[in-house]
């Protein structure tokens, strides 16, 4: 029988403006009104501010899509992620941006499939980490998919693997700068020029300096191996020795910790959080988790591309997950001119929102939508909103780059550890907050087992 998924309380009614933006501030989820899941468009109205939030699937793809040029991304938020990404290409517009893209989009081909070898590489750790801990007793799931998201990606940029310390402090440094870090200041939001002060939290700007740190490291020791000719081709060396076809340019170091930070941080990032709530979902639906583990037996071992033509129900899984959990949950873009929806002006300056969170669990598209249920997809439904209601890598030009990386990682993880271990719920139900990512409030904690009967248990499925 079909679950529902957690959902966080949606903003009480009555609740004022100065307590709506401290909330906001605080979880973007705790500000919204339940009417958004129901709502084509919601806008606010203030003397300094307007937003218009829209679900309906043809503004979405105005916003994103047809006119992405006159909505771009929004200057608040990439002023509150300065401090950690710098000028990186998800913080940029206009022709740096397209500078950047002309850059990297050379970088990232056949980058999925050179990557298998590293995202099996570190599935394999990590599987081997949980084996000493599966014994029946709570983990906590979001630091494994952190760690092994974050492994991934290190392997995938510098061809070795990411030490435990190194995983341990940049999960503490991330999550603790999402907490820390508001999602934009006052300044920003009245777009005062850049020397007035932010008053950035003293905190958040710690947290970032530490994991720019580390990545600064790796970029000045692979710059000394590429110089000394001894490089390895991996995407880090792909992207530091890319060059502009137009102007020749390359990367600086800053401009590279940029990108290395974008891709680490928001790559492992985006992975760990939607694999954590997939391991949760299959451990609150047994039915579900036991198909997906009866399909995971066809892997070869080791894994091999191939394989993942084989797993069209498990895909169905993560495509579920990232329905109800897509990582980023809001996209914040602004009105470069003067435009309306649905018969609504919309002056230049507004900031418009697109929020999978509430476009991809919207009750007027969706069938039962916040109902976990995999079979959806195969279904006249799912299938017509997986085209105009789906967009957890975003759409249009500013597409996740990484998108292709992150669909066969969540694949292939989910089928080797379900080959490998059985996952079930304790009495701790997670509640999703949202800062950068929807993470739990208080984590995920699963009960773990070793899996021996995937033989049984693939004869009944199939019999």
């Amino acid at each position: 029988m079909a679950k529902r998924a957690p959902k966080p309380a949606s903003r009480p009614v009555g609740v004022g403006v100065i307590k709506r933006i401290g909330l906001f501030r605080r979880d973007m989820f705790s500000s919204q009104p339940q009417r958004l899941y129901h709502a084509w468009m919601a806008q606010v109205r203030m003397p300094f501010y307007r937003s218009f939030l829209v679900n309906q699937p043809d503004l979405v793809r105005r916003v994103l899509i047809d006119e992405a040029e006159n909505f771009p991304k929004s200057k608040v938020l990439s002023d509150t992620l300065r401090p950690l990404l710098g000028d990186s290409i998800f913080a940029t517009n206009a022709a740096q941006w397209r500078a950047q893209r002309d850059i990297i989009n050379p970088a990232f081909k056949g980058c999925p499939r050179q990557a298998f070898s590293c995202m099996r590489e570190a599935g394999e750790a990590a599987i081997e980490r949980l084996a000493e801990r599966a014994d029946g007793k709570p983990v906590e799931m979001e630091f494994l998919t952190s760690f092994l998201a974050a492994d991934i990606i290190f392997r995938t940029l510098f061809s070795v693997p990411l030490p435990a310390a190194t995983a341990g402090k940049v999960f503490q440094s991330f999550r603790e700068y999402q907490k820390t870090q508001p999602l934009w200041s006052i300044p920003a939001l009245l777009k005062l020029p850049k020397w007035v002060p932010r008053f950035r939290s003293k905190a958040a700007g710690q947290h970032a300096n530490t994991i720019r740190a580390f990545l600064e490291e790796m970029v000045d020791m692979r710059q000394d191996e590429i110089d000394a000719g001894t490089a390895p081709d991996d995407l880090a060396t792909k992207l530091m020795t890319a060059v502009d076809p137009k102007t020749g340019h390359r990367f600086s170091t800053v401009e590279m910790v940029d990108q290395v930070a974008i891709f680490f941080l928001a790559g492992h990032e985006t992975s760990a959080s939607a694999l954590a709530w997939a391991f949760y979902l299959l451990a609150m639906d047994a039915g579900v988790q036991d198909a997906a583990a009866a399909e995971a037996r066809v892997l070869s071992s080791p894994p091999q591309p191939s394989d993942l033509s084989k797993m069209r129900f498990t895909k169905d899984v993560f495509h579920e997950t990232l329905r109800l959990y897509p990582p980023v949950p809001m996209y914040l873009r602004d009105a470069v001119q003067p435009t309306g929806f649905r018969g609504c002006p919309v002056p230049s300056g507004s900031m418009v929102i697109v929020s999978p969170w509430h476009l991809q669990r919207h009750e007027r598209l969706w069938d039962d939508p916040d109902l976990f249920d995999p079979y959806r997809w195969q279904t006249d439904n799912g299938k017509a909103r997986k085209r105009d209601a789906f967009i957890p890598f975003s759409a249009g030009p500013r597409v996740c780059p990484g998108a292709g990386f992150g669909r066969i990682e969540g694949v292939l993880m989910l089928a080797m550890f379900l080959k490998a271990f059985r996952f079930e719920t304790t009495d701790a139900v997670p509640v999703p907050v949202a800062h950068l990512t929807v993470r739990s409030r208080d984590g995920i904690y699963l009960r773990v087992t070793p899996r021996d009967d995937l033989d049984t248990m693939s004869e009944q499925t199939h019999g």
